[in-house]
């Protein structure tokens, strides 16, 4: 592949109906160039963040390698950051995009006593509820990520 890489038609096919061209996604708590890292608005995962490409690409091999990799840092301080303010037990990371199919991160923070543990956040819940957790403001998170990016 070439460094100036080429949007496939599948790409520009889903262009126009993407909402993560179309809209920040969330809260928008820390952007560059590259990305934008936004907090999720769910009462139950506290600190749950989506790290978004901002041009429309479909998968991670997409990018030239140099802007995979200050991705994948930022996916990392954004690990660090929200694993220093919130204390999960556990961070799940994942990459689907089968329905949103734009380059993104789900960044979820995972507790023992959370409604879905041990299974996947998307799975039916084993709880009826999730424990209150410490909420933390988009600029404490994006502070932390600043500090854990200058770290690497």
């Amino acid at each position: 592949m070439s460094k100036e890489q080429a949007v496939s038609e599948s790409d520009l096919d889903d262009f126009d109906d993407c909402v993560l061209c179309g809209a920040p996604g969330g809260e928008v708590v820390w952007e560059s160039a590259l990305c934008r890292v936004v907090m999720v608005d769910d009462a139950d995962y506290p600190g749950y963040c989506r790290i978004i490409l901002h041009r429309h690409l479909r998968e991670m091999t997409d990018l030239p390698e140099k802007e995979r990799t200050q991705l994948m840092n930022v996916v990392f301080a954004v690990e660090r950051a929200v694993r220093c303010l919130y204390q999960p037990d556990k961070i799940n990371l994942a990459s689907l995009g089968n329905m949103t199919p734009h380059v993104h991160w789900h960044l979820i923070p995972r507790w023992r006593d959370d409604r879905h543990f041990p299974f996947p956040v998307w799975a039916a819940p084993q709880r009826a509820n999730s424990p209150g957790r410490r909420l933390v403001d988009g600029r404490q998170l994006g502070d932390g990520i600043i500090a854990a990016l200058r770290s690497t």
